[in-house]
């Protein structure tokens, strides 16, 4: 006869949420509270400062250099309070003995089952999902980057290099729990620390030299476009800043959890500060509204480097390396997902049993997302699309939500009104950036090819 497993804290987690559900090996398998405040830090740093950070000198373009720190800064303080809230509600229901180990589950309890199952659940899966293609198909294009700098006259295509990485991708992500992520993703928030000094120190570089390109800081676009602009770049910044697992990754934190995430909190926003100013700001001042959507892109002109080749390999190394970490951190709430369905809870974690599903249905997500990210190289505008409707509900919206429903403030106190105004404010700009989005799809499809050399 099977015995039940058990976490290494003794716990045996019933559908994520306590009680008497059935066992969840979704829980139990891949959300293991074993980890410190540091794993935490380790953890959501790889999750907010990915590779989609370069993108932050464009959304400065669409809003001039006041729009663009103002943003920057708000966003950041956003977040970080709303993340802050987030773990406190987490923490309150751990210590009334039913710890939520995930964001369907957070909703199921303070918002209701409809809530968790048909909104946050299936919203969370997508957005995460789709940043594992949109990582896989940035791998390919790192990938090709180097490529054409040892190689200009390659006739090697995008899809050959997305291949590439979805095939490291598949064998990485067998990695068994988002516990056993730590050291990798320790790794990953020095490569990210490296490849923002490498595009900083480049920026600057170039914009001191003596062929330094023309600089313009007017914002892009004029009338209703311009309008639209604004609130494109809104969403690229916050989706920057989006994370969407803070509840899996709050469970990876061994009991008491009290604490635990600020602190990681703080190890991590001291690293998104660095990151995340250095790079937009210098690459808007070295290329002004001539910055790309990935500013590494402006290091190259018509194929030629603006920068030694040395150089440039060695930055889109690191970054290669880095988003092979993010996207094994986006694969967690499908990995959930994998082993609540098709695993046994009553079985060993590693029995044939449980391995072999567990190796089938994982490599077959990695291949499903592969495939897609070679077929839609244009991914990055649907992100955008992605973002408006995934990130900022997620982020920025539910969190205030939590904390007010399961709190109750006074309605005549200050936190209930700042966390009401964010949420207000917040929607706004996702319903108005849904709708910039879904327009800057349609002014780009014509251009659209399935596995586009892009």
């Amino acid at each position: 006869m099977g015995t039940v497993a058990e976490d290494s804290a003794g716990i045996s987690p019933k559908d994520g949420r306590g009680g008497d559900q059935d066992l969840d090996a979704g829980a139990l398998f891949v959300l293991k509270s074993r980890g410190s405040w540091l794993h935490c830090g380790y953890h959501l740093t790889t999750a907010i400062v990915a590779p989609a950070l370069l993108s932050l000198p464009f959304a400065f373009t669409l809003l001039g250099w006041s729009g663009g720190v103002i943003c920057l800064t708000a966003a950041g303080l956003v977040t970080f309070y709303s993340y802050n809230l987030l773990s406190i509600v987490l923490e309150h229901f751990a210590q009334l003995g039913n710890r939520h180990l995930r964001f369907r589950d957070m909703a199921h309890d303070i918002l209701g089952p409809g809530w968790g199952k048909y909104f946050v659940g299936p919203l969370q899966l997508g957005i995460c999902y789709g940043a594992v293609i949109a990582c896989i198909l940035l791998g390919g294009q790192s990938l090709k980057y180097i490529y054409l700098v040892t190689t200009p006259n390659g006739s090697m295509e995008l899809y050959h290099f997305i291949i590439m990485f979805g095939g490291v991708t598949l064998i990485m992500a067998q990695m068994p729990s988002f516990h056993s992520l730590r050291h990798i993703n320790l790794v990953s928030l020095f490569l990210c620390l490296a490849y923002c000094a490498c595009t900083t120190a480049g920026s600057i570089s170039i914009g001191h030299s003596n062929d330094k390109p023309e600089r313009d800081y007017s914002i892009t676009g004029a009338g209703l476009n311009r309008g639209f602009g604004v609130f494109s770049a809104i969403s690229i910044i916050a989706t920057t800043y989006g994370n969407g697992i803070i509840p899996e990754i709050q469970a990876t934190i061994a009991p008491p959890v009290t604490g635990k995430m600020f602190k990681g909190l703080v190890v991590c926003y001291s690293v998104v500060v660095t990151t995340f100013f250095s790079v937009g700001i210098s690459g808007y001042w070295a290329f002004g509204n001539k910055s790309q959507g990935s500013i590494l892109s402006n290091f190259m002109v018509n194929g030629l480097p603006l920068l030694p080749k040395w150089f440039l390999l060695i930055t889109y190394l690191f970054t290669l390396v880095q988003v092979s970490a993010v996207v094994l951190v986006y694969l967690q709430p499908t990995n959930v997902m994998i082993e609540r369905r098709f695993a046994d809870p009553k079985k060993p974690e590693f029995s044939v049993r449980n391995v072999v599903p567990r190796l089938v249905f994982r490599s077959l997500s990695v291949i499903a997302a592969t495939t897609l990210a070679a077929m839609f190289p244009f991914f990055g505008d649907i992100m955008a699309l992605f973002g408006a409707f995934g990130c900022i509900p997620l982020d920025f919206i539910l969190p205030m939500v939590f904390y007010n429903v399961t709190f109750k403030p006074s309605k005549r106190s200050f936190i209930f009104w700042v966390n009401a105004v964010i949420a207000v404010v917040s929607t706004v700009l996702a319903a108005v950036g849904a709708v910039a989005s879904v327009r800057q799809i349609i002014l780009d499809a014509k251009t659209y090819r399935l596995f586009a050399n892009m």
